[in-house]
């Protein structure tokens, strides 16, 4: 079963070109994504036996074995167990409904039998990721998502922008993956092994150790840690490398959808679950997790609220919601970020869909200034982003409610200042992701229509034309989806929150992450109010919104204006894409130019092609132009020759 939920996408991604060449576009949507369908089917089957069956410890089930150099001893092999099982639910759902979905978003498209074996593939290199039972084979998943996005991002490789989306996505991760691949090779050298059973029992022998780096004796843990960790910080687009998950948004709305909200990203937040074991004896890396993804959420949601293209919202918001999962896994709270990981897959891959199922409705316009009134005009995907919204920011008994909630009391419950600094953020970034989620919903489907209702009055715009003009709702193979990540916003917190995160939790994740009892106990005990800020902080930035947009829509331009540079700070991102551009752009640029102008054009070019090999080739030709082919001109060329020598010898004797 394990072996037919991994590869099965790889056969629909070698697959669904060639059919979709022979047989039909359609021919390649229904193979691909009925064999995701059927993963996802075995996925469920497996979590309910691998999960609840609180089985003691991982089932490994070989594959290959692939290589062994010295101590380097590599298998192939599936690792299943709780962890496992969960991401499976999680790629394979989210991933079979995306495919489902793209039959009737990308219906126009004529490259569709690539673009979904490109999803195939994606598919498959997220499950080899978090099947691996070693770090190399880890490393092959990890790369092979980075491949995969790479590809999809840039599917539309016609337009300029999406070109420079892919390759700004593909660089900054090459930059986290360096970390990780030190970090690799720096577990490897300290425990003499890949394979995570053997690098967790050495684990604890390794606490105290050091090694010497950087011109110092640093902590071998928490250094190999922090560079795993750096890893994480490209994947999951956290502060400092998160620039490039914005710009991904050029990409197909499906693949938001599946990357850059519900699997891809979330890598990293897996990666720091699995190996658990070894952040836990590494507590001043924990720290540094905390703050990086507190900071993280609380800068992400200052960005949100200015926002105007519906993606870019969503996008934030993903790279906030991944600062809250890693805030959970620094705090020593491993389920609770993982449970949010899980219950975030589908309500952020609702929040996507509908978005793209607006986008299709207005005919591919993405600027929420341009929207308004939908509501009436498109109500079922209306309702569907309705119900991730109340999940996304937390409304009671929806599945934010349970996971991002948790959170924060770990955060509260947590110790030192980096638990402090986490709690204060995700706190503060509760309120800010009510107003964005709100704000987005209320310019989208409320208020005068101000873009295609105007049509609709226009004398030119009559007839067909204006029915053709109007916004009008998703076909079927696009809301069925919708109807069922809605299901999973309402119902996965409730549902599964005893499993993950209530005490005695410990019983389902047993022999999968490091022990978190602690945290879950601390967590009973936090004060009533930690409990109540969320939802109050959710209820203040709803209020603020329905002020703004609804109540008073000027409003909210008006404050613009009122604070332009606040405004202009936040709409520009906080100035990392220029600050980036300044010190890392342009210097590699000018190197470049200076290298290819000085270098390559004037150093060896000016002494090889154009010099002496120039050279060369000139007088050459005009040699050439000697050998004329007539005997009696070679033969008055040995005359001229045997006179000049017979005169030279003449000139000497006389001397």
């Amino acid at each position: 079963m394990y072996q037919a939920i991994v590869f099965l996408p790889l056969l629909g991604a070698l697959l669904g070109e060639p059919v979709g060449l022979r047989a039909g576009a359609r021919a390649a949507e229904i193979l691909t994504t009925g064999l995701l369908l059927l993963c996802a089917a075995l996925s469920w089957a497996a979590f309910f036996q691998v999960g609840y069956g609180a089985q003691a410890h991982a089932l490994v089930v070989p594959v290959a074995q692939w290589l062994k150099v010295g101590d380097l001893d590599v298998s192939w092999a599936l690792r299943i167990d709780a962890l496992t099982a969960t991401m499976l639910v999680v790629v394979t759902s989210v991933s079979g409904l995306v495919h489902l979905y793209s039959i009737g978003y990308m219906a126009e498209d004529p490259s569709r039998p690539r673009f979904f074996s490109y999803l195939s593939l994606f598919t498959f290199a997220m499950l080899m990721l978090v099947t691996a039972d070693n770090l190399v084979q880890m490393f092959f998943g990890w790369e092979g998502v980075g491949l995969a996005s790479y590809l999809l991002i840039g599917f539309w490789y016609e337009k300029p922008s999406a070109n420079a989306a892919a390759i700004k996505a593909f660089v900054v991760n090459r930059v986290g993956d360096f970390g990780f691949a030190l970090g690799i090779f720096l577990v490897f050298a300290l425990t003499k092994s890949v394979s995570f059973d053997a690098i967790f029992a050495a684990a604890p022998g390794l606490a105290g150790k050091s090694v010497h780096a950087f011109g110092m004796d640093v902590d071998a843990l928490t250094l190999a840690c922090l560079l795993l960790f750096m890893g994480a910080m490209g994947k999951s687009a956290q502060f400092l490398l998160h620039t490039w998950l914005p710009d991904a948004m050029e990409g197909p709305t499906p693949v938001s959808a599946l990357i850059h909200a519900a699997t891809m990203v979330t890598a990293g937040v897996f990666m720091v679950a699995r190996l658990s074991p070894l952040f836990a004896h590494a507590p001043a890396a924990l720290g540094f997790v905390t703050a990086v993804g507190a900071t993280t959420a609380l800068f992400a949601a200052t960005v949100g609220l200015v926002q105007n293209d519906i993606k870019r919202v969503i996008a934030y918001s993903t790279c906030s919601q991944l600062g809250y999962m890693f805030v959970a896994l620094g705090v020593g709270a491993y389920g609770v970020g993982i449970f949010h990981l899980f219950t975030h897959a589908f309500f952020k891959a609702l929040l996507f869909l509908g978005a793209g199922s607006v986008i299709h409705a207005m005919h591919h316009e993405q600027d929420m200034r341009n929207m308004g009134g939908l509501r009436t005009k498109i109500p079922l995907t209306f309702w569907a982003m309705t119900v991730g919204t109340l999940a996304l920011t937390g409304f009671p008994f929806t599945a934010g409610y349970y996971s991002k909630d948790a959170i924060i009391e770990a955060a509260y419950a947590g110790q030192g200042w980096t638990a402090t600094y986490g709690f204060l953020c995700t706190v503060v970034a509760a309120g800010l992701t009510s107003f964005y989620s709100w704000r987005l919903v209320f310019m989208t489907f409320f208020g005068e229509p101000r873009a295609f209702g105007a049509h609709a009055h226009d004398d030119h715009a009559h007839g067909d034309d204006a029915h053709a003009h109007e916004p009008h709702e998703s076909p079927a193979t696009m809301l069925v989806p919708l109807a069922l990540l809605s299901l999973g916003a309402l119902a996965a917190g409730f549902a599964f929150h005893g499993a993950f995160v209530a005490p005695g939790a410990e019983a389902f994740w047993k022999g999968s992450i490091a022990d978190m009892s602690g945290a879950v106990d601390a967590m009973e005990k936090v004060p009533g109010f930690v409990s109540l800020l969320p939802t109050l902080m959710m209820v203040g930035g709803f209020l603020v919104a329905y002020a703004m947009y609804v109540m008073r829509p000027g409003s909210a331009d008006a404050l613009a204006k009122a604070m332009p540079l606040a405004y202009r700070f936040l709409l520009n991102k906080w100035y990392f894409d220029e600050l980036y551009d300044f010190l890392f752009v342009r210097p590699a640029f000018w190197l470049g130019r200076l290298f290819w102008k000085g270098g390559d054009g004037r150093i060896i070019d000016g002494f090889g092609p154009d010099g002496v090999s120039s050279e060369v080739l000139a007088v050459s030709g005009r040699v050439v132009r000697l050998q004329s082919g007539y005997v009696y001109h070679y033969a008055f060329a040995m005359m001229l020759g045997i006179a000049a020598i017979i005169t030279w010898y003449l000139f000497m004797g006389v001397r």
